[in-house]
């Protein structure tokens, strides 16, 4: 699956390979095989889900590319034109003229992440200047203050350069994380490439969550844990005005499973930030946890959403990333679509989710993975995402 660009010239290219093997080394090849036909890539991006052996995988599309610079990760899921899979290896290439590309690595997400943002972000230096520029990060879902680490990217690229990606999801039996940058596996990791191009880059986001009630304040939280809303406990505050069952209160089980549909709405100077209360670790002390941080002082609101509003999302973002375009044709997208969507639109939305995307697309490819949190930052600071979906074009 490749697509073609509108510029004069020889032809710049995405193109799309996907294999369902169950034998790893056998899934790399057939994908990368398919998404490179003979070519010489500018970049590969490879997203495998957690049950696959990463070193296989990673040797049979070395194998094909003949060494491509290549960044990639684990899901529990990845995204194909044809739908999602929970077992399968895809093989985003990008290449033609007027692509420059730096790849990076590091290790230590868990324990220092604005070092290891800012190394991974050292790889903007040498890239050849073109027109239009994006980092792309692959941070790890495990490891906590994701903030930190586009911190450390910032530091480094400040505003010059926008920032999309999402971070490594493990299998839901296994629990492990892993990264894949040029010949290596690593783990505990981020990784990210710095793209130039001579064509426009898009960022588009959209989460399909709507606005609940009056917005509260943040009046005291720390690292995530929110212990106080309005001055009264952060966990009385989201269920009561949501309307939650009585079980939810005290049964961990009922309250993730209420929760994981109404996230709650930080407001930012670059905009609104999504973030998920899925943990229920200090359920009994009444506190709400997030795994993207929710500042103290700030402004954020109740959230929920139904099948069809964060359905309409996934059209939007396409449709906001191909208008970043400024009127340049796309060759291909890339989607990094967070795993609690699923829970509201379950197996058979999921599917037409992806349906949607393709739809917008226009049959051009797209590819894509499974996030525990999503990254797009266009301006501010900031930019990590919860139940969100981001989409990078490429034209």
């Amino acid at each position: 699956m490749t697509g073609r660009s509108a510029h004069d010239g020889p032809m710049r290219w995405l193109s799309v390979g996907v294999s369902t093997e169950q034998d790893s080394h056998a899934a790399g090849t057939a994908a990368a095989s398919q998404a490179l036909a003979g070519r010489t890539a500018a970049l590969l991006v490879v997203f495998a889900t957690a049950h696959h052996d990463p070193v296989a995988v990673l040797a049979a599309i070395n194998a094909v590319s003949g060494g491509a610079p290549l960044i990639g990760c684990s899901s529990s899921a990845v995204i194909t034109a044809s739908g999602p899979t929970n077992c399968g290896v895809v093989v985003t290439a990008i290449g033609g003229p007027g692509f420059s590309v730096a790849t990076a690595g590091a290790t230590g997400a868990a324990s220092r992440q604005r070092k290891v943002g800012a190394e991974v972000a050292r790889s903007a230096v040498s890239v050849e200047e073109r027109p239009h520029q994006v980092l792309i990060l692959l941070t790890d879902g495990l490891a906590q203050d994701q903030e930190e680490i586009l911190s450390g990217a910032y530091d480094v690229v400040g505003a010059s350069i926008p920032l999309v990606g999402g971070t490594a999801s493990p299998d839901p039996v296994v629990r492990r994380t892993f990264h894949f940058h040029d010949n290596q596996v690593l783990t505990d990791a981020v990784v990210g490439a710095t793209l130039a191009s001579d064509g426009p880059l898009g960022i588009g986001l959209r989460h399909g969550w709507r606005k609940v009630g009056e917005p509260m304040i943040v009046t005291r939280s720390q690292n995530g844990q929110v212990y106080t809303l309005d001055d009264k406990p952060a966990l009385d505050m989201y269920l009561g005005r949501l309307g939650a069952p009585a079980e939810a209160y005290s049964d961990p089980v009922a309250f993730d499973e209420f929760a994981r549909t109404r996230p709650i709405g930080v407001r930012r100077r670059s905009g609104e930030e999504v973030r998920n209360v899925s943990s229920v670790e200090h359920l009994q002390e009444g506190w709400l946890r997030s795994s993207g941080e929710i500042p103290e002082g700030g402004l954020v609101w109740l959230m929920e959403g139904d099948e069809e509003s964060v359905l309409d999302a996934a059209t939007g973002a396409c449709q906001a990333s191909i208008d970043a375009l400024d009127g340049a044709e796309p060759i291909g997208f890339l989607a990094f679509d967070c795993v609690s969507r699923s829970s509201l639109l379950g197996e058979g939305g999921t599917k037409i989710e992806v349906e949607r995307l393709a739809q917008e697309a226009g049959g051009t490819p797209v590819a894509g993975f499974y996030t525990w949190g999503e990254i797009a930052r266009t301006r501010g600071i900031n930019g990590f995402h919860n139940q969100t979906l981001v989409i990078l074009a490429v034209s």
